[in-house]
């Protein structure tokens, strides 16, 4: 059940989930509440986080990022799971519950190994104070952990 924050969050902006992004036509927005991170090749335009390459196969380095984020109660997976190599996820701030919407797509690298694009982007307001390019750079960490 949505809380009283989510409820009039959707009222103003609509629903949490800003829907698929496109990566090969990704146009960044022109004010700074977005963040992109990605592996070398994988992303054309300005970039805020380099990621490596990754030894998985892109499905399984999709799996492990799930691992990741599973323990967070404040993170949804919203994509329909029909492609084993994309996930969308809404994420919420703790207390103020605004969402932010996170695309995740693991590409084949050349010689084996997995190419990861990462791009999140707020709901509301102008600017996040780099909160996107923060979440991305934890995410990042976070699969060099597990």
């Amino acid at each position: 059940m949505a809380s009283p924050l989510e409820t009039l969050w959707t009222r103003l902006a609509g629903p949490a989930d800003q829907g698929p992004v496109d990566f090969a036509h990704l146009q960044r927005r022109s004010v700074p509440n977005d963040a992109l991170a990605a592996s070398p090749g994988a992303a054309s335009g300005k970039v805020d986080l380099a990621l490596p390459v990754y030894a998985d196969a892109p499905d399984a380095l999709l799996r492990r990022l799930d691992a990741y984020v599973a323990g967070d109660g404040n993170i949804e997976r919203v994509d329909d799971r029909a492609n084993p190599t994309y996930r969308r996820y809404v994420v919420r701030t703790r207390l103020l519950r605004f969402p932010d919407t996170v695309d995740a797509e693991a590409l084949p690298a050349e010689g084996g190994g997995a190419l990861l694009r990462l791009y999140a982007r707020s709901q509301l307001g102008k600017g996040d104070f780099g909160a996107n390019a923060k979440r991305l750079a934890r995410w990042a960490a976070g699969l060099a952990g597990i």
